[in-house]
């Protein structure tokens, strides 16, 4: 099931007004879209929503897909933020526009990429999905930073999260890469490691900014 991107968005609204702020309901008019907006009966004629006297509630059937449109725009701003570092109201805006494009398994994979975050820039919960539960039972953190490795392990680089640019030009030219593979040789006094066949060595703090895939 694909709902439109505007019945994403009255179902979000919804959902955290009931979910999280215990209301009953919303007013249509404190909903940023039109009364008489298609996507009030696309919501209605799948029995996620029932519209009354001005009024949207959300349905017990709602209630689900509810809370994975929430996890899905969570998710995204912590992708904007943590992945992409945008941040502000262009992170916002950004996070609106990519949270419709994680369906299906592509909201795991970047759920697992982030490390299976519990909250959104902003504090509030991230819903958990099934990978997180797998996660959790299974004792897979996912994506970890470079000083999560023991000595001997290697993994996948799979992003680089610093603000600093002349740090960002130093691991590249050591070729660290997304997708390039990195073997940790050693871990103390600094850390020692293999990419390629060239090995380089750099402290604790720059070594917290390397996220790999083991």
């Amino acid at each position: 099931m694909k709902l439109s991107h505007t019945a994403e968005e009255i179902l979000e609204a919804l959902w955290m007004a009931v979910e999280e702020e215990k209301k009953g309901f919303l007013e249509v008019e404190k909903i940023k879209v039109a009364a008489g907006d298609p996507a009030y009966a696309e919501l209605a004629s799948l029995a996620f929503v029932e519209l009354r006297d001005g009024r949207v509630y959300l349905r017990p059937e709602g209630k689900e897909e509810g809370k994975r449109t929430v996890r899905r725009h969570r998710l995204a701003e912590r992708l904007m933020m943590d992945v992409l570092n945008i941040r502000g109201e262009n992170a916002e805006d950004k996070a609106c526009e990519f949270e419709h494009l994680l369906h299906e398994e592509v909201d795991a994979k970047v759920c697992t990429m982030l490390n299976h975050p519990t909250t959104c820039p902003h504090g509030k919960p991230i819903p958990p999905g099934e990978c997180c539960d797998v996660a959790r039972k299974s004792g897979d953190l996912g994506v970890v930073p470079l000083t999560e490795l023991k000595a001997g392990e290697e993994g996948e680089i799979a992003y680089i999260l610093t603000e600093d640019d002349i740090k960002m030009r130093k691991l590249m030219a050591m070729g660290v890469l997304p997708g390039n593979r990195i073997n940790l040789m050693q871990t103390f006094p600094s850390y020692i490691f293999r990419v390629g066949f060239s090995e380089f060595a750099i402290d604790t703090n720059l070594a917290r900014e390397i996220f790999v895939r083991r």
